[in-house]
Protein backbone atom coordinates (compact mmCIF):
# COMPACT_ATOMS: atom_id res chain seq x y z
CA UNK A 1 0.00 0.00 0.00
CA UNK A 2 1.47 3.10 -1.05
CA UNK A 3 2.21 5.93 2.51
CA UNK A 4 0.05 9.02 2.27
CA UNK A 5 1.97 11.92 1.22
CA UNK A 6 -0.06 14.50 2.03
CA UNK A 7 -1.46 17.37 -0.49
CA UNK A 8 1.12 20.24 -0.30
CA UNK A 9 4.59 20.41 -2.35
CA UNK A 10 6.50 21.95 0.56
CA UNK A 11 8.26 20.81 3.90
CA UNK A 12 8.34 23.16 6.41
CA UNK A 13 9.89 23.70 10.04
CA UNK A 14 8.64 25.32 12.99
CA UNK A 15 9.47 28.55 15.13
CA UNK A 16 10.40 26.59 18.11
CA UNK A 17 10.65 23.63 20.19
CA UNK A 18 6.45 23.37 20.96
CA UNK A 19 3.91 23.13 18.06
CA UNK A 20 2.35 26.22 18.47
CA UNK A 21 -1.17 26.52 17.76
CA UNK A 22 -1.17 28.60 14.46
CA UNK A 23 1.45 26.28 13.33
CA UNK A 24 -0.29 23.64 14.21
CA UNK A 25 -3.64 24.67 12.54
CA UNK A 26 -1.84 25.89 8.94
CA UNK A 27 -0.40 22.69 9.05
CA UNK A 28 -3.63 20.82 8.91
CA UNK A 29 -5.16 22.40 6.38
CA UNK A 30 -1.71 22.77 3.94
CA UNK A 31 -1.12 19.51 4.58
CA UNK A 32 2.73 20.04 3.55
CA UNK A 33 4.72 16.70 2.28
CA UNK A 34 6.92 17.22 5.71
CA UNK A 35 8.71 18.77 8.46
CA UNK A 36 12.13 19.35 8.91
CA UNK A 37 13.64 20.36 12.45
CA UNK A 38 16.70 22.84 13.46
CA UNK A 39 18.91 23.77 16.62
CA UNK A 40 15.87 25.65 17.42
CA UNK A 41 13.41 23.27 17.81
CA UNK A 42 15.67 20.89 19.94
CA UNK A 43 16.05 20.53 23.99
CA UNK A 44 16.12 17.00 24.87
CA UNK A 45 15.30 13.29 23.64
CA UNK A 46 11.74 13.58 25.17
CA UNK A 47 11.24 17.18 23.82
CA UNK A 48 12.04 16.48 20.64
CA UNK A 49 9.48 13.21 20.72
CA UNK A 50 6.97 15.06 21.40
CA UNK A 51 7.59 18.10 18.89
CA UNK A 52 7.77 14.85 16.40
CA UNK A 53 4.57 13.46 17.45
CA UNK A 54 2.50 16.61 17.15
CA UNK A 55 3.69 17.51 13.82
CA UNK A 56 2.38 14.37 12.71
CA UNK A 57 -0.67 14.42 14.58
CA UNK A 58 -1.42 18.24 12.81
CA UNK A 59 -1.68 16.35 9.42
CA UNK A 60 -3.11 12.87 10.39
CA UNK A 61 -0.31 11.11 8.82
CA UNK A 62 3.20 9.35 9.40
CA UNK A 63 4.19 12.91 7.70
CA UNK A 64 8.24 12.65 6.94
CA UNK A 65 10.86 14.51 9.61
CA UNK A 66 13.89 15.91 8.20
CA UNK A 67 16.84 16.70 9.97
CA UNK A 68 20.02 17.83 8.77
CA UNK A 69 22.51 15.62 10.68
CA UNK A 70 25.83 15.23 8.85
CA UNK A 71 28.00 14.74 12.01
CA UNK A 72 30.64 17.35 12.64
CA UNK A 73 29.73 20.97 11.79
CA UNK A 74 26.24 20.57 10.45
CA UNK A 75 24.47 18.47 13.10
CA UNK A 76 21.42 20.20 14.84
CA UNK A 77 20.86 17.55 17.71
CA UNK A 78 23.73 17.59 20.03
CA UNK A 79 25.96 16.96 23.36
CA UNK A 80 25.17 16.27 25.92
CA UNK A 81 22.42 13.89 24.61
CA UNK A 82 23.69 13.01 21.48
CA UNK A 83 27.29 11.98 19.81
CA UNK A 84 28.88 14.88 18.91
CA UNK A 85 31.30 13.81 15.72
CA UNK A 86 34.24 14.64 13.85
CA UNK A 87 33.20 16.93 10.36
CA UNK A 88 33.48 13.81 8.17
CA UNK A 89 36.30 14.62 5.95
CA UNK A 90 38.56 14.93 8.32
CA UNK A 91 37.51 11.69 9.71
CA UNK A 92 37.77 9.94 6.30
CA UNK A 93 41.40 10.84 6.06
CA UNK A 94 42.29 9.53 9.32
CA UNK A 95 40.57 6.46 8.34
CA UNK A 96 42.58 5.44 4.86
CA UNK A 97 41.14 1.99 3.76
CA UNK A 98 38.61 1.44 6.36
CA UNK A 99 36.71 4.60 5.65
CA UNK A 100 33.32 3.38 4.16
CA UNK A 101 33.16 0.83 7.05
CA UNK A 102 34.03 3.31 9.26
CA UNK A 103 31.06 5.82 8.35
CA UNK A 104 28.74 3.17 8.06
CA UNK A 105 29.21 2.54 11.52
CA UNK A 106 28.81 6.32 12.96
CA UNK A 107 26.03 6.64 10.61
CA UNK A 108 24.37 3.47 11.99
CA UNK A 109 24.61 4.89 15.24
CA UNK A 110 23.79 8.17 14.29
CA UNK A 111 20.52 7.07 12.69
CA UNK A 112 19.56 5.19 15.35
CA UNK A 113 19.77 8.38 17.71
CA UNK A 114 17.36 9.55 15.01
CA UNK A 115 14.91 7.19 14.60
CA UNK A 116 14.61 7.10 17.84
CA UNK A 117 13.15 10.56 18.85
CA UNK A 118 11.10 10.63 15.78
CA UNK A 119 13.44 11.95 12.82
CA UNK A 120 12.91 9.23 9.75
CA UNK A 121 14.82 11.13 7.16
CA UNK A 122 18.18 12.93 7.56
CA UNK A 123 19.86 15.46 4.71
CA UNK A 124 22.86 12.69 4.06
CA UNK A 125 24.76 11.82 2.21
CA UNK A 126 26.99 14.58 1.32
CA UNK A 127 27.64 13.56 -2.47
CA UNK A 128 29.91 16.59 -3.65
CA UNK A 129 33.59 16.52 -4.44
CA UNK A 130 35.69 18.64 -2.28
CA UNK A 131 38.02 20.64 -4.87
CA UNK A 132 41.32 22.78 -3.79
CA UNK A 133 39.08 25.76 -4.35
CA UNK A 134 35.95 24.28 -2.41
CA UNK A 135 34.15 26.96 -0.13
CA UNK A 136 35.41 26.54 3.74
CA UNK A 137 31.60 26.07 4.72
CA UNK A 138 31.19 22.99 2.67
CA UNK A 139 34.50 21.39 2.38
CA UNK A 140 34.86 19.68 5.54
CA UNK A 141 31.63 18.10 5.00
CA UNK A 142 32.41 16.05 2.12
CA UNK A 143 33.74 12.59 1.31
CA UNK A 144 36.14 12.95 -0.81
CA UNK A 145 38.18 14.46 -3.47
CA UNK A 146 37.56 12.31 -6.54
CA UNK A 147 34.24 10.60 -7.33
CA UNK A 148 36.04 7.52 -6.63
CA UNK A 149 36.32 8.32 -3.52
CA UNK A 150 33.13 9.36 -2.37
CA UNK A 151 30.79 7.11 -4.38
CA UNK A 152 31.38 3.99 -1.61
CA UNK A 153 31.64 6.12 1.13
CA UNK A 154 28.01 7.85 0.33
CA UNK A 155 26.66 4.54 -0.38
CA UNK A 156 27.82 3.32 2.86
CA UNK A 157 26.38 6.48 4.43
CA UNK A 158 23.03 5.67 2.59
CA UNK A 159 22.48 2.64 3.77
CA UNK A 160 23.28 2.82 7.00
CA UNK A 161 20.07 5.20 7.14
CA UNK A 162 17.94 2.51 5.51
CA UNK A 163 18.93 -0.24 7.99
CA UNK A 164 17.91 2.37 10.62
CA UNK A 165 14.13 2.89 9.03
CA UNK A 166 15.58 6.88 7.82
CA UNK A 167 15.50 7.84 4.76
CA UNK A 168 18.30 9.67 3.37
CA UNK A 169 18.54 12.93 0.97
CA UNK A 170 21.69 13.00 -1.25
CA UNK A 171 22.70 16.59 -1.86
CA UNK A 172 23.49 18.73 -3.23
CA UNK A 173 22.25 17.78 -6.83
CA UNK A 174 23.93 17.90 -9.56
CA UNK A 175 27.42 18.92 -7.65
CA UNK A 176 28.33 21.41 -5.15
CA UNK A 177 31.73 20.78 -4.72
CA UNK A 178 33.18 23.48 -7.36
CA UNK A 179 31.85 26.47 -5.61
CA UNK A 180 33.98 28.97 -3.97
CA UNK A 181 31.31 30.86 -2.62
CA UNK A 182 29.16 30.11 0.12
CA UNK A 183 25.46 29.93 -0.97
CA UNK A 184 23.68 30.90 1.97
CA UNK A 185 24.91 34.75 1.02
CA UNK A 186 26.05 34.41 -2.63
CA UNK A 187 25.14 32.66 -6.05
CA UNK A 188 28.53 30.51 -7.62
CA UNK A 189 28.76 30.04 -11.32
CA UNK A 190 30.68 26.90 -12.15
CA UNK A 191 31.86 26.97 -15.88
CA UNK A 192 32.97 23.55 -16.14
CA UNK A 193 32.08 21.67 -19.56
CA UNK A 194 29.03 19.22 -19.74
CA UNK A 195 31.85 16.41 -20.44
CA UNK A 196 33.51 16.99 -17.32
CA UNK A 197 30.52 17.25 -15.16
CA UNK A 198 29.27 14.26 -16.00
CA UNK A 199 32.46 12.51 -15.14
CA UNK A 200 33.19 13.53 -12.14
CA UNK A 201 30.48 16.12 -10.11
CA UNK A 202 27.67 13.92 -11.61
CA UNK A 203 29.37 10.65 -11.18
CA UNK A 204 28.58 9.97 -7.49
CA UNK A 205 24.86 11.25 -8.07
CA UNK A 206 24.74 8.98 -10.87
CA UNK A 207 25.85 6.27 -8.82
CA UNK A 208 23.54 6.75 -6.00
CA UNK A 209 20.61 7.20 -8.30
CA UNK A 210 18.26 4.85 -6.84
CA UNK A 211 18.33 6.62 -3.45
CA UNK A 212 14.43 7.76 -2.59
CA UNK A 213 14.89 11.81 -2.15
CA UNK A 214 17.52 14.42 -3.17
CA UNK A 215 18.18 18.25 -3.06
CA UNK A 216 19.52 20.81 -5.42
CA UNK A 217 22.28 22.95 -5.55
CA UNK A 218 21.93 26.37 -5.76
CA UNK A 219 24.39 26.84 -8.12
CA UNK A 220 24.62 28.10 -11.83
CA UNK A 221 25.87 25.15 -14.32
CA UNK A 222 26.60 27.36 -17.23
CA UNK A 223 26.80 24.53 -19.42
CA UNK A 224 23.25 23.87 -19.30
CA UNK A 225 21.98 27.00 -18.16
CA UNK A 226 23.91 30.47 -18.02
CA UNK A 227 20.71 32.60 -16.33
CA UNK A 228 19.37 30.47 -13.71
CA UNK A 229 20.77 28.38 -10.45
CA UNK A 230 19.94 24.44 -10.74
CA UNK A 231 16.96 24.95 -8.03
CA UNK A 232 15.71 26.87 -10.81
CA UNK A 233 16.47 25.79 -13.88
CA UNK A 234 14.70 23.25 -16.39
CA UNK A 235 17.60 22.31 -18.49
CA UNK A 236 19.81 20.86 -15.04
CA UNK A 237 16.43 19.76 -13.64
CA UNK A 238 15.89 17.96 -17.03
CA UNK A 239 20.20 16.64 -16.88
CA UNK A 240 19.49 15.33 -13.25
CA UNK A 241 16.39 13.35 -14.27
CA UNK A 242 18.14 12.09 -17.54
CA UNK A 243 21.52 12.37 -17.42
CA UNK A 244 22.17 11.37 -13.88
CA UNK A 245 18.87 9.06 -14.01
CA UNK A 246 17.43 9.94 -10.48
CA UNK A 247 13.89 9.22 -10.47
CA UNK A 248 13.13 9.97 -6.71
CA UNK A 249 11.71 12.57 -5.36
CA UNK A 250 13.70 16.44 -5.57
CA UNK A 251 13.77 18.94 -3.40
CA UNK A 252 15.12 22.43 -3.11
CA UNK A 253 17.89 23.69 -1.13
CA UNK A 254 16.07 25.99 1.15
CA UNK A 255 14.79 28.69 -0.06
CA UNK A 256 15.90 31.18 1.75
CA UNK A 257 19.66 31.25 0.68
CA UNK A 258 20.61 34.20 -0.71
CA UNK A 259 21.79 32.19 -3.65
CA UNK A 260 18.62 32.52 -4.85
CA UNK A 261 16.99 36.41 -5.66
CA UNK A 262 13.65 37.85 -5.77
CA UNK A 263 10.78 37.37 -2.74
CA UNK A 264 9.99 33.89 -1.16
CA UNK A 265 6.75 33.25 -3.65
CA UNK A 266 8.83 34.10 -6.33
CA UNK A 267 11.69 31.55 -5.30
CA UNK A 268 9.56 28.99 -5.07
CA UNK A 269 7.74 29.60 -8.17
CA UNK A 270 10.13 29.15 -9.89
CA UNK A 271 11.91 26.51 -8.69
CA UNK A 272 8.68 24.49 -8.74
CA UNK A 273 8.01 25.65 -12.57
CA UNK A 274 11.79 24.41 -13.19
CA UNK A 275 10.85 20.88 -12.27
CA UNK A 276 11.92 20.72 -8.55
CA UNK A 277 8.88 18.29 -6.58
CA UNK A 278 9.41 20.04 -2.97
CA UNK A 279 10.21 23.90 -1.71
CA UNK A 280 12.14 23.32 1.44
CA UNK A 281 11.39 26.06 3.61
CA UNK A 282 13.25 25.72 7.18
CA UNK A 283 12.96 29.23 8.60
CA UNK A 284 9.90 28.45 10.93
CA UNK A 285 8.45 31.90 10.18
CA UNK A 286 4.87 31.97 10.10
CA UNK A 287 4.35 34.54 7.56
CA UNK A 288 7.05 33.19 5.14
CA UNK A 289 5.45 29.79 5.28
CA UNK A 290 2.28 31.26 3.91
CA UNK A 291 3.96 33.26 1.13
CA UNK A 292 5.47 29.50 0.26
CA UNK A 293 2.57 27.40 0.49
CA UNK A 294 0.70 29.95 -1.72
CA UNK A 295 3.70 29.97 -4.40
CA UNK A 296 4.37 25.94 -4.39
CA UNK A 297 0.69 24.96 -4.01
CA UNK A 298 -0.29 20.83 -4.11
CA UNK A 299 2.08 18.70 -5.31
CA UNK A 300 1.90 17.13 -9.00
CA UNK A 301 0.75 13.64 -9.84
CA UNK A 302 4.19 13.29 -10.57
CA UNK A 303 5.78 14.08 -7.25
CA UNK A 304 3.24 12.74 -5.68
CA UNK A 305 4.00 9.21 -7.46
CA UNK A 306 7.95 9.93 -6.22
CA UNK A 307 6.90 11.01 -3.12
CA UNK A 308 5.21 7.30 -2.34
CA UNK A 309 7.61 5.74 -3.34
CA UNK A 310 10.32 7.41 -1.29
CA UNK A 311 8.23 6.88 1.96
CA UNK A 312 7.44 3.59 0.86
CA UNK A 313 11.50 3.07 1.41
CA UNK A 314 10.68 3.72 5.24
CA UNK A 315 10.75 0.56 7.26
CA UNK A 316 11.20 -0.15 11.36
CA UNK A 317 15.02 -0.09 12.00
CA UNK A 318 17.10 -3.39 11.87
CA UNK A 319 18.13 -4.48 15.10
CA UNK A 320 21.13 -3.31 16.24
CA UNK A 321 23.38 -3.64 18.81
CA UNK A 322 24.82 0.02 19.57
CA UNK A 323 27.32 -1.45 22.10
CA UNK A 324 29.12 -3.29 19.39
CA UNK A 325 29.00 -1.23 16.95
CA UNK A 326 31.05 1.30 19.47
CA UNK A 327 33.13 -1.30 19.83
CA UNK A 328 34.27 -1.72 16.21
CA UNK A 329 34.47 1.84 15.68
CA UNK A 330 36.47 2.31 18.80
CA UNK A 331 38.53 0.21 17.37
CA UNK A 332 39.61 1.53 14.18
CA UNK A 333 40.34 4.42 16.50
CA UNK A 334 39.09 7.14 13.95
CA UNK A 335 35.55 8.00 14.93
CA UNK A 336 35.45 11.17 15.99
CA UNK A 337 32.28 10.80 18.59
CA UNK A 338 31.95 12.38 22.06
CA UNK A 339 29.40 13.36 24.53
Amino acid sequence: MTPAVGRGAAIFGCAGPVLLPEERDFFRDYDPFGFILFARNVEDPAQVSRLTADLREAVGRDAPVLVDQEGGRVQRLRAPHWREWTPPFDAIAAAGWDAARMMALRMTILAHELRAVGIDANCAPVCDIAGEGTHPFLRNRCYGTTAEAVIPIARAVADAHLAQGVLPVMKHMPGHGRSHADTHHDLPVVTADRAELRTTDFAPFHALADLPMAMTAHIVFTAYDAENPATQSPAVIRAIREDIGFAGLLMTDDLNMEALSGDLSARTARSIAAGVDIALHCKGDFAQMQAVAAAAGEMTPAARARAGAALARRHAPDPVDIAVIEAELSALGTQGAHG
